[in-house]
């Protein structure tokens, strides 16, 4: 371990968690130098959709390599982004009615959201954009300046602007009517709100503490914008590509986003990668004036390929991460009915579960007690209060039950001082 605490950074966090060497890992279970195994009911923040080392993706990628497939390739064509482009349009957009573009811009979320604000703010000739109380949207800067997280934004150094923070959905529980502030301020020449380019919205927050925002809010968020001239983005980075049940996170509120921000699963294995879709009249891109020295991850394309044709040919995986998120809402449901010591409120929708808690401190020892029963869980929320469960949408029934019986040990360990 002194190698990490000599020659890295101290901005690491998770292996702070999860103080060991991992080694190994095969669908939901990762193993450790010591050979210990563990559940895995974190799936590297939503990248592994499809569980560690998913075996017809793992041969499509070896199989790619050892003919000496292109790896690096820039905006170049290759026959890796051909086939991921027609699989993609085949069994992705076609089967939903969606027409989009699609761009690829650097590999990761942030990268994505920032080429959706710059797009925006081209297309309209407008600079501010409308954000959510509790978002996250990424580091970077632009990218930061719609997230709300205060320690978050702290660290840019300098002023975050060209964004105003509106409710997200449920923000006042109930008491105020939705919208009722963002279109008062909309319609008042008075208000001070710059006309706005775009709205960014996740459809079920993760890092801001797995809020997930209902299919009508949705709908009437789309319709404000169509209604005052502005682009709605869809942030899908971590609830993208079934994590919900369907591909997209927003079909629950049968809307079409004007741009959709895909990365984390897209490629299907951990490979780096990130798409903007892009409904055709907006794609107003300059060659060249947005991109990103590895945007042609040629062996994402290659995984990403794969795992649309594996999990998307039909709606199998949708339906079954459904049902295994009905069974962990019944299970922290019941967690939450018996609990006497502390309130706990269950959140979430499909494989995007979380467990709040009233005394945010004991979120985190939860998953510290998890840890120490061979289960891998992190916290989110401003607060860290929700005790956040994203398993593999693959894990199997009896992989699920085994970790959930995990999570109720260590919730009434820390509660209630209660170990089974």
């Amino acid at each position: 371990m002194s190698v990490f605490d000599d020659l890295e950074s101290q901005v690491r966090s998770y292996c702070r968690t999860w103080p060991v060497v991992f080694d190994t890992a095969r669908g939901a279970r990762v193993t450790d130098v010591e050979g210990r195994s563990y559940l895995d009911f974190f799936a590297g923040a939503g990248v592994l959709n499809y569980g560690h080392n998913p075996p017809p993706l793992k041969q499509a990628l070896i199989d790619y390599i050892a003919r000496d497939g292109i790896t690096h390739g820039l905006d170049k064509h290759t026959v890796a982004k051909a086939e991921f482009l027609r699989t993609f349009d085949e069994m992705v957009l076609k089967p939903r009615g969606l027409d989009y573009k699609v761009q690829f811009p650097g590999p990761t979320g942030a990268n994505t959201v920032e080429a959706a604000l710059k797009l925006a703010r081209k297309i309209t000739g407008r600079e501010s954009i409308i954000n959510f109380t509790n978002a996250f949207h990424g580091m970077t800067l632009g990218a930061l300046s719609v997230t709300g997280n205060s320690m978050k934004r702290g660290g840019a150094g300098i002023p975050l602007v060209h964004a105003t923070p509106m409710p997200f959905d449920n923000y006042f529980d109930g008491t105020v009517p939705d919208f009722l502030w963002f279109e008062k301020l909309l319609g008042d020449s008075g208000s001070g709100l710059n006309e706005p380019a775009a709205v960014i919205v996740e459809t079920v927050q993760g890092e801001g503490g797995i809020n997930p925002a209902r299919a009508e809010w949705l709908r009437g968020l789309a319709e404000l914008c169509k209604r005052h001239d502005m682009l709605l983005i869809v942030d899908d980075v971590q609830m993208g590509v079934g994590r919900t049940g369907p591909f997209f996170s927003f079909e629950i509120a049968g809307i079409q986003p004007d741009i959709v921000c895909l990365s984390k699963a897209v490629s299907g294995y951990g490979l780096p990668m990130a798409l903007t879709l892009i409904k055709p009249e907006l794609d107003q891109w300059g060659p060249g004036e947005h991109n990103g020295t590895f945007r042609g991850n040629n062996p994402a394309f290659v995984t990403g390929t794969a795992a649309l044709r594996e999990f998307w040919a039909d709606d199998t995986l949708e339906r079954s991460t459904i049902a295994k998120g009905e069974r962990v809402e019944a299970a922290l449901g019941e967690l939450a009915a018996s609990s006497q010591a502390v309130e706990l409120a269950p959140k979430g929708r499909g494989l995007a579960r979380g467990l709040s808690f009233s005394q945010p401190e004991l979120a985190a020892k939860t998953c510290a007690a998890a840890f120490e029963r061979g289960l891998l869980m992190e916290t989110s929320g401003p607060s860290d209060e929700v005790m956040k469960i994203m398993p593999p949408l693959t894990i199997t029934e009896v992989e699920l039950d085994e970790g959930l019986a995990v999570v109720a040990d260590s919730v009434r360990a820390v509660t209630e001082g209660v170990s089974a």
